[in-house]
């Protein structure tokens, strides 16, 4: 069984949600908690939170163990567009990049290949 778990238009960069999701792909929910709640990144919480919401769409509320982090992504989101005042009464563009986030998660036994057998 898999269930997926997104958040849209989150004020962070993809580039650094992809550096959390690096350490999170195909390990065990459990251990991917624990690791999330020692990592000093800002988007530490933003993935912790995407992940409650998939483990919760399982229907795991707090018996974690049979579940795995399958699939992890981000994707980049619109782009702010602001600008600011530089030198000589010029004016230097801003990106506000905006990130989609997405988890996939699966029991262990389907990504063993054991299949229900």
């Amino acid at each position: 069984m898999q269930t997926k778990a997104t958040a849209k238009f989150v004020r962070l960069t993809p580039r650094k949600v992809n550096q959390v999701l690096m350490l999170v792909k195909g390990k065990k929910v459990e251990k991917v908690f624990e690791i999330l709640s020692f990592l000093p990144k800002s988007a530490s919480v933003l993935v912790k939170n995407v992940l409650r919401s998939a483990t919760s769409n399982a229907g795991c509320l707090e018996d974690y163990s049979s579940l795995r982090v399958k699939e992890a992504w981000v994707g980049d989101g619109p782009v702010l567009k602001r600008m600011r005042s530089g030198s000589r009464g010029r004016s230097m563009p801003i990106k506000k990049r905006t990130a989609h986030l997405t988890i996939i998660v699966t029991d262990v036994d389907v990504i063993a290949g054991k299949r229900g057998k």
